[in-house]
């Protein structure tokens, strides 16, 4: 991984204190002190709308399914083209943790 343009001490801390959660409890207590309601909702758009991008939905499709606005949905596949992979590398794992958790029939 390359190191972010965005990288200082303070930041460094958050991400710390971040990977110190344990479950999704822990990350509902933390995110709901951390974040307004508004903000933590962007996130989760976000992670939606990179989602449907990578399987090739429509912006319509989107916007209809998440609400996200054609700004949102614009930023979010600049992310995928030209960002840091954060998307990917999240969406991946994503996808690998829920082929493991629910394992195909043979």
């Amino acid at each position: 991984m390359t190191t972010s343009k965005l990288k200082d001490p303070a930041l460094d801390r958050l991400f710390e204190a971040i990977l110190q959660l344990k479950d999704e409890d822990e990350c509902y207590c933390f995110f709901e002190d951390i974040c307004t309601v508004a903000e933590m909702k962007a996130l989760a758009q976000r992670l939606e709308v990179a989602k449907m991008l990578e399987q090739d939905a429509t912006y319509t499709h989107i916007a209809e399914k998440t609400g996200a606005s054609p700004a949102t949905i614009s930023r979010v596949k600049r992310c995928l083209i030209y960002g840091a992979d954060g998307y990917r590398l999240i969406l991946q794992r994503l996808r690998e943790k829920k082929s493991v958790d629910s394992p195909q029939a043979p």
